[in-house]
């Protein structure tokens, strides 16, 4: 059924084209998050401001027009996704405000979890809720499925810690509940709604036995229906509604800004692995622990454990476990170290007594406690990783009362084994008596989704019936188990639900089918399928952790949509259906404007580098390879034509002026479909050949200089300051910490093969890579002599894959922390630095390094929050600039108190310096400028 035309016109009208999407890519692309289901909407609208939603819904519900609201997609029960109207968050929604120094914050529902703990973190603070995605999901959907984690238990959530709420209704009407003049305008309007809800909870608190059953139901960890609790715990309306919104998945309303009363971070904290030689003992030791000082405790069934012991860094004994072995991760924080290491005593004392088969005792070092943690972390990704194509992983998510926690355990894994999901794994938040548990499913036929729901129907009776626990413990009911709500409530309370739905959404636009449904068999339904597309990229889970870091996020496509893309447009192809305008729009919205950087991979859980299946299907379309070749072996003449051809833009910019070439250029390149790069004031004058010297014999350390091709060629910017060449910038410092310089032979012909291998050239990159290696081999007398590499993506390229190969390669960070920060004296400035860490940067691992150098060298460092990649991505900001342009548009307003940058690339930098509105430089720059030598 299409979409009402009265409710399409007033959309168009309401919503810009570029913030519509009905095509089939987008409606694809946007129809997909991190559950096992999938619908297609009709429309994805990008909202940017409240007043845009409050029009939405009053359309949608004149219209009678199902909508869904979309933040991350980072759900994992079936809850933000939509056939209708999907209302996805822009970039417009990602207010704070810190108030009681720390003590509250104010969030709109954009905001990323982790960046609001950043935020909080100098006043010793942090939000409650910790899910395990709070480094990509945003507050919208944390306050929507009243998530948790494990630190957070039931005390910590957002119902738990809510100080207030600004919403809107099904109708259009908005609420701020800290806002006077918004509440009395709102009893004003809705004071009848006011009075129901007021006496629905007088009386679900005179019926003694369910107000009972719900307060049971909430000492638990519950997400499954309804807010119930809301209608016990408060008296007040206007606190029944605020936290009914908590944990309604969008049923109820929209969530335009949280208040959370924030919890104490404390710094000092440890952890230890004790493994327990079977279930029954770990379990005990759980109950025993609840009256411990632990902030976590995590139960790691033996699958678990074995599912990781093959890690890289798992401590060996992992490996000999006996059969029935069952862990605790155990951490425990403090304000002092005193205090902490007095919990320690505390915690081994009262486990004095179970049977232990192995343990990593408590350590406050971070390699160590990161470890212990990476085995739990690395617990889901690990059967991700190994399941078969075209089969989903599923984590499930249920609460036994801990008292029954040793029994649930062996209950499910008697499921497991009944229903034969073999490779299904056991952990979870044990303190709760909350389990996660994965396995993987497919559903191409009949019989494999008749398994998977007698599976379900097995679990739910033993968990809600059997033991009276939740069947959603923080995952949000969703789809997946909207059938069995009635089941684990009961009539009456599933009742009250229902009478709370119609009665704050009567017309049922709001997310239908989530969380309360009328079709027993929903969560059977628009099952998502996994097509295998290559195997780069067939084990994504699609949960999307890997979108924040993506630069073509909100332009085009992310990395999760990308794959899904190819997906689709493979599976369609084996299917014999034509896909010719689908990878038409997929060459721009999926290859083209592509960074191919990598830095999904570090967010994947699965270690998917999605810019690794571009590149190959960018090579599969290079088809220029005899010239690619020529270029190769006469890169010298690419180099100088590349000079050429910055000498004749600086010409022209010198004989019309800087603004009528920037208008030309514009006109040009748009005319020449940006095969002509547009020429903006950061371009670069072309960089002067080197002349070598020849090197000297004296006592000096000597440092290979290897300047990379774009240093080689591109000098600073007319109107920047600095004016001295990023070569003759470099080799002053060395030579100034002490160092004789010497550059590798046929330097003008070297290069590390990254442009060609950006274009799908591989073989010819990598004949420039080796040729290089070479070189540098020659020139470091074979790995005697460091190496300085002056632009980090060179770097990265050629530490890759070095094998027996022994160069002693650095790039600009690495080199100066290790080399010459103790050879120089640092002053540092006043002038604040913004400080971009690149891709390669980030890959090299010395991303932190970077920031403390310019700590060393200026006395106040920005480091800009939600940029990640520049998307200047080598040429892309010359022939894609929106990519660009798009990835730095929050940088101007970041950078605008600051007196300079600093990065790592000199292509970086280009971009940077036209967005950000002030000049970009290369590291050295700096330390140059504050350092004297060491006497």
């Amino acid at each position: 059924m299409s979409l009402p035309a009265a409710f399409l016109a007033a959309a168009e009208q309401l919503i810009p084209r570029e913030r519509r999407f009905d095509d089939p890519l987008s409606t694809l692309a946007f129809g997909t998050d991190a559950s096992f289901y999938r619908l297609i909407p009709k429309l994805v609208v990008r909202v940017e401001s409240e007043e845009e939603v409050v029009q939405l819904l009053k359309l949608a519900h004149a219209e009678q027009v199902p909508v869904t609201f979309r933040a991350a997609g980072t759900s994992l029960s079936g809850q933000a996704i939509s056939d209708s109207v999907l209302i996805v968050l822009g970039d417009n929604w990602n207010g704070r405000e810190i108030r009681q120094n720390g003590g509250q914050i104010r969030l709109q529902p954009g905001v990323i979890g982790a960046q609001a703990n950043a935020w909080l973190a100098p006043y010793g603070r942090k939000i409650g809720p910790d899910p395990a995605s709070i480094n990509a999901c945003k507050i919208g959907g944390i306050v929507a499925n009243n998530a948790s984690g494990m630190c957070c238990g039931t005390a910590q959530n957002t119902y738990h810690t809510l100080a207030g709420l600004r919403l809107v209704l099904a109708d259009g009407t908005r609420l701020d509940s800290e806002d006077p003049a918004s509440v009395a305008a709102f009893q004003t309007s809705h004071g009848t709604l006011l009075e129901q809800l007021a006496e629905l909870g007088r009386t679900t608190r005179a019926n003694s036995e369910l107000a009972t059953k719900i307060r049971h139901k909430y000492r638990l960890k519950n997400t499954t229906g309804l807010s119930l609790n809301a209608l016990v715990d408060y008296d007040q309306p206007l606190d029944i509604l605020t936290h009914l919104l908590v944990g309604s998945e969008g049923t109820l309303g929209f969530i335009s800004a949280v208040t959370y009363d924030t919890v104490v971070d404390h710094p000092y904290k440890a952890s230890a692995l004790i493994v327990f030689t079977d279930v029954e003992s770990c379990c005990n030791a759980v109950t025993v622990l609840k009256s411990q000082p632990v902030s976590a405790v995590e139960l790691l069934d033996r699958r678990s454990l074995r599912s990781v012991e093959n890690k890289a860094g798992m401590p060996a004994f992992v490996r000999e476990l006996s059969e029935g072995a069952c862990a605790l991760l155990i951490e425990s924080r403090a304000a002092s170290d005193s205090l902490l290491q007095e919990q320690i005593g505390l915690i081994m004392t009262a486990l004095t007594g179970f049977p232990v088969e192995k343990q990593v005792d408590f350590s406050t070092d971070p390699k160590v406690y990161n470890q212990l943690w990476a085995i739990r972390k690395d617990t889901f990704p690990a059967v991700g990783a190994v399941r078969q194509t075209g089969t989903t992983v599923i984590i499930e998510d249920v609460t036994f009362p801990v008292e029954h926690l040793a029994i649930g355990v062996n209950r499910l894994i008697a499921l497991f084994d009944k229903h034969r999901y073999d490779e299904a794994i056991l952990f979870g938040h044990a303190l709760e008596g909350n389990l996660h548990f994965v396995f993987t499913q497919a559903f191409d036929t009949p019989e494999q989704i008749a398994r998977y729901s007698a599976f379900m129907d097995d679990v739910a009776q033993l968990v809600a019936v059997e033991f009276g626990g939740s069947l959603k413990a923080e995952h949000g009911t969703g789809r997946n188990m909207a059938p069995f709500v009635e089941l684990e409530w009961g009539s009456d309370a599933y009742q009250l639900m229902w009478q709370l739905k119609r009665l704050l959404d009567p017309r049922g636009i709001l997310n239908p089918d989530v969380v309360l449904s009328e079709d027993p068999q929903v969560h059977l339904k628009n099952l998502k399928p996994l097509p295998a597309a290559d195997e780069i990229v067939d084990k994504c889970i699609e949960c999307g952790f890997c979108e924040p870091v993506c630069p073509s996020k909100g332009l085009t496509l992310s990395p999760r949509q990308r794959i899904v893309m190819w997906r689709d447009i493979q599976a369609k192809q084996r299917a014999g259906i034509d896909t010719t305008e689908l990878e038409r729009d997929y060459q721009y919205q999926g290859i083209d404007t592509c960074a191919a950087t990598g830095l999904c991979a570090q967010r994947c859980p699965v270690g998917i580098n999605t810019g690794e299946l571009v590149k190959k299907l960018r090579a599969q379309h290079a088809d220029q390879g005899k010239a690619a070749g020529w270029l190769g072996r006469h890169f010298h003449a690419a180099l100088q034509g590349a000079r050429f051809t910055l000498h004749v833009a600086n010409g022209a910019r010198l004989m019309l002026g800087a603004p009528r070439l920037a208008k030309v250029s514009a006109a040009l390149s748009k005319a020449s479909q940006q095969r002509i790069p547009q020429w903006n004031a950061a371009m670069p004058q072309p960089e002067r050949a080197i002349r070598f010297s020849v090197p000297v014999e004296d006592q000096r350390p000597r440092v290979v200089y290897l300047a990379a091709c774009v240093s080689r060629v591109m000098g600073p910017a007319a109107g920047d300051r600095e004016q001295q060449s990023l070569l003759g910038k470099t080799q002053g410092l060395l030579e100034k910490a002490g160092y004789q310089v010497v550059f590798p032979d046929n330097l003008d012909n070297l290069c590390c093969g990254q442009p060609f291998a950006s274009k799908g050239y591989n073989e010819q990159a990598e004949n420039k890579r080796q040729e290089l290696i070479g070189a540098l081999l020659k020139a470091s007398r074979g790995g005697l002599d460091p190496i300085y590499c002056d632009t980090s993506p060179c770097t990265l390229r050629l530490v890759q894959d070095l094998g027996e190969q022994r160069l002693d390669l650095y790039d600009p960070v690495r080199f100066i922390r290790t080399h010459l920060v103790d050879k120089l004296t640092f002053e540092p400035q006043e002038a604040p630095i913004a400080v971009h860490v690149t891709c390669s940067t980030q890959h090299l691992g010395e991303s932190q390094a970077l920031i403390d150098l310019a700590r060393l060298c200026s006395k106040q460092v920005v480091v800009p929050e939600g940029i990640h990649c520049c998307g200047f991505a080598g040429d892309k900001g010359f022939t894609t600039p929106e990519l660009n342009a798009h990835s730095l548009r929050t940088l101007k307003d970041a950078v605008q108190y600051c007196d300079e940058g600093i990065s790592t690339s000199r292509t970086c930098e280009i971009g940077l310096s036209q967005h950000g509105g002030i000049d970009y430089h290369g590291l050295v720059y700096l330390v140059d400028r504050v350092t004297q030598p060491r006497v």
